[in-house]
């Protein structure tokens, strides 16, 4: 298995090579019309640098932190169902070379293996990440499991009161083999098939019960409004991660870079802030950074580097990004993420049509498909 990528972009290609057609559509689509998709690459398109000159830029540090949690770049490997397809070992493939690297892992609870087999995997923190497919004494059930398991953090995602329509993997007459089960064993407490029942049922009430319930740290997933924002803080959640599924479920949403800055403001420092979102480049990291994140999450990239080369593929995507940030970070004049604000970035008109791949235009082997 060859890893001497010198670019994400020819880790794209490996991995279009590898995948069927059905597949490739499921991970690097998004809904309907992919509109959200398109806007969140053009949001990060659309921001040009500053960069201050004749600063001592001989020692640049990418670290950051989150929940406490020490992180090599501010990245985290989002939650992504049914990992299995991409790479054979699936979550678990991925959360190691999240320990290898030095990064937080969010484990879907619709991948494979088993939360516990994950768990169990390697010894860096994880995280959980929950869809609420079960009622009251399914969730506890699971609560326990992730708290069993030695989880260092739940996570529930939010923007799936419903399924969505995505177009390319219908096209493809393709699903994938976890139906968005996965490794949730079904239950007579649980809903069969795929979103829609008891997630369709979730208020904010819901969300109060499984923090009292779980005693974890709490990320949630799914917040666009900072109405939303603002709520996620008076409920007491330790994180705000924006997101608007990839743009894999409602289309015609604004991107979340956007998005953040009003989030920002509606959080006012009272908890974390996540985003991802069309995040490619070592770049965007930075940009996101400096609006106010406090990490960012990959999960398109995440598994073309999967598919590419399994474990260590995804290190060496992980590694691009980084050696990208230090690049950037030093012809930017700054030498930490702290020094990273506002006064860095302005809008600029895009030089290129938005794309799932408009960050890069030395694409090898044509245009992907």
């Amino acid at each position: 298995m060859s890893i001497d990528f010198v670019t994400i972009q020819e880790m794209v290609q490996a991995a279009r090579h590898n995948l069927n057609q059905g597949t490739w559509g499921y991970l690097s689509g998004g809904s309907e019309s992919e509109t959200t998709l398109r806007r969140n690459r053009h949001a990060f398109d659309t921001l040009a640098f500053r960069p201050r000159v004749l600063v001592d830029v001989s020692d640049v540090d990418t670290s950051g932190t989150l929940l406490g949690h020490a992180l090599r770049i501010p990245v985290l490997l989002a939650p992504i169902g049914s990992q299995q397809v991409f790479f054979s070992e699936g979550g678990a493939a991925a959360t190691r070379a999240a320990d290898e690297f030095g990064i937080l892992d969010v484990i879907s609870s619709v991948t494979e293996p088993s939360l516990e087999d994950i768990a169990s995997t390697a010894g860096n923190p994880k995280v959980y990440q929950l869809y609420l497919n079960g009622d009251w004494e399914w969730v506890k059930e699971m609560i326990a499991r992730v708290r069993a398991a030695g989880y260092a953090a739940l996570c529930i995602t939010v923007d799936t009161a419903r399924p969505s329509r995505r177009d390319r993997t219908l096209l493809a007459r393709w699903t994938p083999r976890a139906d968005f089960l996965g490794s949730v064993a079904p239950s007579r407490h649980q809903v069969t098939g795929r979103m829609g029942g008891h997630a369709s049922r979730v208020t904010w009430e819901t969300i109060g019960r499984i923090k009292d319930e779980a005693r974890l740290p709490m990320l949630l997933k799914g917040i666009a409004t900072a109405e939303d924002a603002a709520l996620a803080v008076e409920h007491g959640i330790d994180v705000v991660w924006v997101s608007n599924h990839g743009g894999r479920q409602l289309d015609h949403g604004l991107a979340t870079m956007d998005v953040l800055p009003e989030v920002v403001e509606a959080v006012g420092g009272k908890a974390e802030i996540v985003l991802d979102g069309g995040i490619q480049r070592g770049s965007d990291v930075m940009k996101a950074i400096a609006l106010g994140a406090n990490a960012t999450a990959v999960g398109k990239l995440q598994c073309w580097g999967l598919a590419a080369g399994g474990t260590p593929g995804l290190v060496r995507a992980l590694e691009i990004l980084e050696d990208e940030m230090i690049s950037s970070m030093a012809l930017l004049g700054v030498t930490s993420l702290a020094e990273l604000t506002p006064a860095y970035v302005r809008k600029a008109e895009a030089v290129t049509a938005p794309s799932e791949m408009s960050s890069w235009v030395n694409m090898p082997g044509g245009r992907l498909l």
